[in-house]
């Protein structure tokens, strides 16, 4: 025996990698090494991909910056109207002490300090609702307004015109636009 053993040796393939793809495939046509100008290789789809992004990106953007501002713009209206009801509703609340003030008004006395007390009460009532924005509809005299006046007597007068008011039987406020008490009123027909 000989001091050099024989190395059994294994058959290198020397086949390239195109041909171990195209036996496996089964196919006789060479693997493209390049994309085709046509058609858009991984490199064109990973530019457009960041582009896609971008404008969902933005549009996803500018739709939650929309709806930011209307719910800002909401929430002050909401605000808005909720200060406006509260007013309102204190208002009417005091409605009920200035007819009895108006009531007092209208009633002879021999008492001087208490018709001057009475009278200042009133007048620092009026100062409130001016402060407040409050403003007592004019119905003497006037047209005829169903969303101002609230008609609950007619009478035949022929000095008056027709569908004027006659006499004011109880008075009416507003606040800004809005109608806290209609004025309730004698229509002359």
């Amino acid at each position: 025996m000989s001091k050099k053993k024989e190395k059994k040796e294994l058959p290198v393939q020397e086949d390239s990698m195109e041909e171990v793809l195209e036996e496996q495939a089964g196919t006789a046509e060479a693997v493209p090494e390049e994309p085709q100008a046509d058609t858009p290789g991984p490199e064109a789809e990973q530019e457009e991909a960041p582009i896609v992004e971008q404008v969902v990106s933005k549009d996803q953007f500018l739709r939650l910056a929309a709806e930011y501002d209307n719910y800002r713009k909401r929430t002050a209206k909401e605000k808005e109207s909720l200060w406006t009801d509260a007013k309102a509703d204190t208002v009417q609340a005091f409605l009920p002490v200035y007819d009895n003030l108006e009531r007092a008004l209208k009633q002879d006395t021999a008492d001087e300090a208490y018709k001057k007390g009475v009278e200042m009460t009133m007048n620092q009532l009026k100062e409130v609702f001016a402060k407040l924005g409050v403003t007592e509809i004019e119905a003497q005299g006037k047209p005829f307004d169903p969303n101002l006046h609230n008609a609950v007597m007619h009478i035949e007068d022929e000095n008056l015109g027709e569908n004027t008011v006659a006499q004011v039987f109880q008075a009416g406020f507003m606040l800004g636009e809005k109608v806290i008490r209609f004025a309730m009123v004698q229509v002359a027909n």
